[in-house]
């Protein structure tokens, strides 16, 4: 028997949300082989729910889908 793990990050970056999004998904459809199962909406927030059957690999899923967001706000930030 094995275990899910499942994560589900709501992330908001203002008036920036969506160009933050576009950022993620197009990372997400171009790594296909990737261990952990992630889907994204948008909305008035993103929202990241990851499911893996391995803990570790979801933790790193985690770390780098997070510093996707920050590193792509940062971005956008300084370039206004």
């Amino acid at each position: 028997m094995t275990s899910r793990f499942r994560a589900t990050v709501t992330v908001s970056a203002g008036d920036r949300t969506r160009a933050v999004f576009d950022s993620l998904d197009a990372d997400n459809k171009f790594y296909p082989e990737n261990p952990v199962k992630t889907s994204m909406r948008l909305g008035d927030e993103i929202i990241i729910c990851s499911e893996s059957d391995n803990l570790a690999h979801l933790r790193a899923n985690l770390n780098s889908t997070l510093r996707l967001v920050h590193a792509g706000y940062g971005s956008i930030e300084s370039a206004r």
